[in-house]
């Protein structure tokens, strides 16, 4: 039996986690990708609850960089980057309810070589950046185009690195805003944090009727942090099951996979990003899992364990977790 089957989605979906009818976004029906989260773009496609959806989706820089000799700096237009798929519109959705979306699959698409990775001028983790001003000279642009299968991402004629994709931007769309694809913030976005891969439920909130589900920027691989800015962008054919959870109303995205319970945060500095996902999982200890704040509070000092997504986007993402078998049954 899978575990999704006792997966929170599963226990509270209106479809009960159960599969829905089939939809498919490609090339020609997404049109124009976005660029901007928010509620003003109308939807490119309208489901029920329980739906599966498969998604045609570019890489970061929606194919612009084709060669080793090419130079982002003259070719990628900021803010221009991270196109995103959507808006999908899920019916009796409203704000205060949640979306709960499983990653089925992704997979690599498009002539090889499909990965792209790369440096770009004052952009990346150990650089000098508009928001981190020095007086350092930008490295040298590099671009490094690689063979990318779901047998893994041919690094050089000796690495072969493993092909983990996971979506590195998802959410809903924020009530009012209209914000930039390529920031995290309570509504997801462009969070790049690898445990929203295949297998895994993120919920999100609903801000908006419908929700407005956006999807994009899937990378083949990625370490912790993100370090130079660009992960093994790729563009992907990504499948993901969308349930609706009624008066499930969070302030945070929250993540579920078979063995552990993720709260994410997404802020400068880094270490309210932290703040924020740990207190996140706190208050859902507290709420669901029957534990005083208290105690949830000194137990997860010495079990709770921090994923590092992205430390090079407008919000720094981390994600705080908890085993399962700590946190115990929801009651």
């Amino acid at each position: 039996m899978a575990w999704t089957e006792h997966s929170i989605m599963a226990r509270r979906g209106v479809a009960k986690g159960q599969p829905g009818k089939q939809h498919s976004i490609t090339e020609a029906s997404q049109g124009r990708y976005h660029y901007v989260y928010g509620p003003y773009a109308a939807p490119v496609l309208h489901v029920e609850p329980g739906a599966i959806i498969s998604a045609e989706t570019h890489d970061a820089f929606e194919g612009r960089i084709t060669s080793e000799s090419d130079r982002p700096s003259e070719i990628l237009n900021f803010p221009f980057l991270n196109p995103q798929n959507g808006p999908i519109h899920v019916h009796g959705a409203e704000k205060g309810d949640a979306l709960a979306v499983h990653i089925r699959s992704i997979a690599p698409r498009g002539p090889q070589p499909c990965g792209t990775t790369c440096m770009i001028r004052e952009f990346g983790g150990l650089v000098a950046t508009g928001a981190t001003a020095l007086l350092n000279q930008p490295l040298p642009e590099k671009v490094r185009k690689l063979h990318v299968t779901q047998d893994g991402v041919r690094w050089n004629d000796r690495i072969t690195l493993p092909y983990q994709p996971f979506i590195g931007t998802i959410g809903t769309s924020p009530e009012i805003e209209a914000i930039s694809s390529l920031v995290p913030d309570y509504y997801g976005g462009n969070m790049d944090l690898p445990d929203v891969g295949v297998g895994a439920i993120i919920y999100l909130p609903v801000n908006a009727p419908g929700g407005l589900l956006y999807l994009g920027d899937c990378h083949a691989a990625q370490g912790d942090g993100e370090l130079c800015g660009v992960a093994v962008e790729h563009p992907t054919v990504t499948t993901v099951q969308v349930d609706l959870i009624k008066g499930w109303t969070l302030a945070w995205p929250r993540l579920e996979t078979e063995t552990m319970l993720m709260c994410i945060g997404s802020a400068r500095p880094m270490e309210d990003a932290v703040r924020i996902a740990y207190r996140e999982l706190i208050r859902w200890m507290v709420a669901e899992y029957g534990f005083e704040e208290s105690d949830a509070y000194l137990l997860l000092t010495q079990c709770g364990r921090v994923r590092l997504g992205n430390m090079v986007d407008p919000k720094y993402t981390l994600g705080a977790s908890v085993l399962k078998s700590i946190a115990g049954e929801a009651r």
